[in-house]
């Protein structure tokens, strides 16, 4: 019998996985069927991998948390590399904008104006 492949969006099959992933499943003795996405697909891909790794933060206990904040960032470090920008112009980016704009270190919470 068959195995189901994993339904994504709008009924297509497949997800994007880590570079790895191919070579550690054929170590575990199965042969994956991969193909490699053009560039739209790729982006639109990425965006569906960040929304999961994001829920999966969000539904993760402390413990778990700080693993899935990681993939959380190999995902948003993908997106920049796509749109062109490295690690050091997406710092920069979000250095100025902190600048600007601050951080979030300071718990501010806004419930509306007076």
């Amino acid at each position: 019998m068959r195995e189901k492949q994993p339904v994504c969006r709008k009924g297509e099959y497949g997800k994007l996985v880590r570079d790895r992933i191919p070579q550690i499943i054929r170590e575990d003795g199965a042969e994956p069927v991969t193909y490699v996405a053009g560039p739209e697909d790729y982006r639109s891909r990425l965006r569906d991998k960040l929304g999961e790794e994001v829920a999966e933060f969000l539904e993760a206990d402390d413990a778990k948390a700080p693993e899935e904040l990681a993939d959380v960032l190999e995902v948003v470090h993908a997106l920049a590399a796509d749109l062109g920008v490295d690690a050091g112009q997406l710092e920069k980016i979000r250095e100025a904008k902190a600048s600007e704009r601050g951080g979030f270190a300071e718990r501010i919470v806004w419930t509306g104006n007076r």
